[in-house]
């Protein structure tokens, strides 16, 4: 695997003074960082009130559970990159039930957005336009080619239809019943506590200028040296084939080359959410936004793939559906190629540049 190495995140700066409201000067971290979670834990509460009043809105309901997520992900990040700040054993126990909060919520439109996006790459492949009921970020399931497609193509499909409505439909399930349960509703009265007292260590006394940008600067280095173990030199040539090697391989072998790329998104994410408690005031880093767009994309494609691949696994499926799995499957891959790229060129395209 050829290494590259970078020596800082692009957009930024090397040491503490990395462009903070300058309001830092005067206040302590623990000040810093509780009215950040403060924020958040009021957006979270509002998304929450959102959604239970959506009812039978389901556009609604979507973007006040999407809400809901980004919001949960936001506070479980700063708890885990804050920890040395806050009370160890309440961030811990906090996060780990954020984490699955979000996880659990996230199932649902996973679910949809990922038959969306084969159902719409098997009308591309086959030449057949598609319609999408539906908003551009939500399309629904009612995505699907309307020209002609051939035998397999159409079987294939409904073969995905079915398997990935069922998904769906157990992940709504649970979605509802994790909603209703007495742990969610621990989770949202520590929520609601945290709206307005954050429990936090001694060392949060500190000015904010002397101890806030170590714990950043830690998931700084975490996140370097991921992407210094990435082969970007080779996902800069495009059509590469890297994302192809293991096409015929076991599930484990492709799922392990993926891994390291989904890695670097998931710190990439905790490094943008430090940069939001650091730089309360700013805009976010459209080198780092465009970048985690490229890791979305390629963790879409790669699990896309994988239905893909899973669905060709059914037994006694006709031959001619099997080929047709085979070659979306494939073009899901070209995608997962193709997103690295793009994270190459932002990363590599920002890291030149003059630091700010």
């Amino acid at each position: 695997m050829q290494h590259h190495e970078v020596d800082t995140v692009p957009g930024t700066a090397p040491g503490p003074g990395r462009g903070p409201d300058r309001t830092a000067d005067r206040l302590t971290a623990g000040e810093i960082l509780a009215g950040y979670l403060h924020t958040r834990a009021g957006d979270f509460l509002r998304s929450l009130r959102l959604y239970s009043e959506s009812g039978s809105d389901t556009a609604a309901a979507e973007q006040a559970a999407a809400a809901l997520r980004g919001s949960a992900r936001r506070i479980g990040g700063s708890l885990h990159t804050f920890r040395p700040l806050l009370d160890p054993a309440w961030a811990d126990q906090l996060r780990t039930e954020l984490v699955w909060l979000s996880g659990t919520l996230a199932q649902e439109h996973a679910c949809t957005a990922r038959l969306h996006r084969l159902l719409t790459a098997l009308g591309r492949l086959s030449g057949a336009a598609t319609v999408t009921a539906g908003r551009a970020d939500d399309p629904g399931p009612a995505a699907r080619p309307t020209g002609p497609l051939t035998v397999g193509a159409s079987r294939a499909g409904a073969l995905l239809e079915r398997q990935l409505t069922l998904a769906r439909t157990r992940s709504h399930s649970a979605a509802l019943q994790a909603l209703g349960s007495s742990r969610f509703h621990a989770v949202a009265d520590a929520v609601a506590v945290l709206a307005s007292e954050a429990p936090l260590a001694p060392l949060a006394s500190a000015p904010a200028v002397e101890v806030l940008a170590g714990p950043g600067e830690a998931t700084e280095r975490h996140l370097l040296d991921a992407v210094a173990a990435l082969p970007l030199a080779r996902a800069a040539h495009p059509y590469n084939a890297e994302a192809l090697v293991h096409g015929l391989a076991t599930a484990s072998e492709g799922e392990a080359q993926d891994a390291p790329w989904h890695q670097v998104r998931q710190l990439l994410r905790l490094h943008r959410y430090a940069q939001e408690v650091w730089c309360a005031a700013g805009a976010p880093d459209p080198a780092l936004s465009a970048a985690g767009r490229a890791l979305d994309r390629h963790r879409d494609a790669a699990e896309a793939a994988a239905a893909a691949a899973n669905a060709a696994r059914t037994p006694r499926i006709a031959p001619a559906t099997a080929y047709a799995l085979g070659v979306l499957h494939a073009d899901q891959r070209h995608e997962v190629e193709a997103s690295r790229f793009a994270f190459q060129q932002v990363w590599q395209g920002a890291a030149a540049l003059p630091a700010s």
